[in-house]
């Protein structure tokens, strides 16, 4: 007799139906696995793939992206300056939410110096790179446009000259790359209903003042509009063999800004902006995994435990313990290999349906599959010291 053969035989339909549940629940487990690594992964994409030498940010801030930093457009200027620096751009990123093809999308705009600055998308998977100052833009395939398309943001319409799929940011949202001034003019260009207000706003204001004539108030309206020219971070390339700390002291030093290495921005997010999210994942992927773990345990301890006749009439036709011990095994072993690979099969066919990235690593998958047959060994182990104790008499009661 052979138990888990016997039972896959005799008890096809219940055996087979466990198989899959468990087979489902190891693919939520691996599912979460990947989007803890997904999330960790997204959160940092933007970074990794711009990768300069320094991020130049506002005085004690961890921007772009952990928190808000704004800096004078014109301050690249200073940062190039510094000795070893070999070439400084502007940089400006931030989150919008517009109609795209009359449906309401969530993603991110990159502004960037496309005149050899840094900062702009490394692949182009379809069409080709921005090349004029204004209203082209490259954006995520994630986003749902071709080449070609045009798509109006702000006051004005910008067309889709090339496709990348370099990155996403921190949400998994698209990223679209624009032209530095395009980039700034979306976001802090009002239309011209709102220009009109504001302006009356001001004139009144200033007319309210006993020192300003009428005329004086209409000079001081166009010094007064808000200025445009901010940027979020400046971004750094340095001259070959030059020492990288030594120009982020100085850019701290003498230029009063804060100056981060990739490695560092990477940190920053994660202790920061992502820290939360993360620890919650990992909180369910501990959580699932050890269910799983359970669950596979008691379903092998309970068709162990089903089978005590069996063993029964087996030790009374003389059958050796280790002969027991390799069945029940044979069994355990069964039950937590199929379930994990459909569990596996469903997952890696499925993870690109999921709306947020789900990273998988072999490594994760191993560690669960693991932790899981050390789980069904051990119900195994209980079930045998159990079935070990049956006497060859209990074949022949009720």
């Amino acid at each position: 007799m052979d138990l888990a053969f016997q039972d896959l035989k005799r008890h096809k339909g219940r055996f087979i139906a466990t198989i899959i549940g468990v087979g489902l629940l190891f693919t939520i487990v691996l599912a979460m696995n990947g989007l803890y690594r997904g999330n960790i992964a997204d959160g940092t994409a933007l970074i990794r793939s711009t990768n300069p030498d320094l991020w130049v940010v506002q005085r004690y801030r961890g921007g772009p992206f952990n928190e808000q930093s704004t800096l004078p457009e014109f301050y690249h200027y200073s940062v190039e300056s510094v000795p070893g620096v070999e070439k400084a751009s502007p940089f400006i990123y931030y989150t919008v939410e517009r109609l795209v093809h009359r449906q309401s999308r969530h993603f991110s705009i990159v502004g960037y110096d496309v005149f050899g600055g840094l900062g702009g998308p490394k692949h182009i998977i379809a069409g080709r790179g921005i090349g004029q100052a204004h209203y082209e833009m490259v954006a995520h395939v994630k986003l749902g446009v071709q080449v070609g398309d045009r798509i109006p943001l702000g006051l004005h319409t910008y067309t889709v000259v090339g496709l990348t799929n370099d990155a996403v940011d921190g949400d998994g949202d698209p990223i679209v790359y624009l032209s530095l001034h395009d980039a700034q003019e979306v976001l802090y260009q009002p239309d011209n209903e709102e220009v009109r207000n504001e302006r009356a706003r001001l004139l009144q204001t200033l007319s309210g003042q006993s020192y300003l004539s009428p005329d004086q108030a209409k000079k001081l309206l166009g010094p007064l509009q808000p200025d445009t020219h901010i940027v979020n971070a400046i971004l750094v390339q340095m001259k070959p063999g030059a020492n990288r700390k030594e120009a982020a002291g100085m850019i701290e030093k003498w230029l009063y800004l804060n100056a981060y290495s990739t490695k560092d921005e990477v940190q920053l997010l994660l202790k920061g902006r992502l820290a939360s999210i993360s620890k919650q994942l990992l909180l369910f992927r501990v959580l699932l995994l050890l269910i799983s773990v359970v669950i596979i345990s008691l379903v092998v301890y309970t068709f162990t435990m089903e089978k005590i006749r069996s063993i029964a009439v087996m030790k009374l036709i003389g059958a050796p313990d280790w002969e027991i011990i390799r069945m029940v095994l044979e069994q355990s072993l069964l039950l937590t290999v199929s379930a994990f690979l459909i569990g596996q099969f469903i997952i890696h066919n499925t993870y690109s349906k999921f709306p947020r990235t789900v990273l998988l690593v072999p490594g994760d998958d191993l560690v669960t599959f693991i932790v899981a047959l050390m789980g069904g060994v051990l119900a195994s182990i209980l079930g045998l010291w159990n079935a070990l104790k049956t006497q060859p008499a209990t074949a022949l009661g009720e």
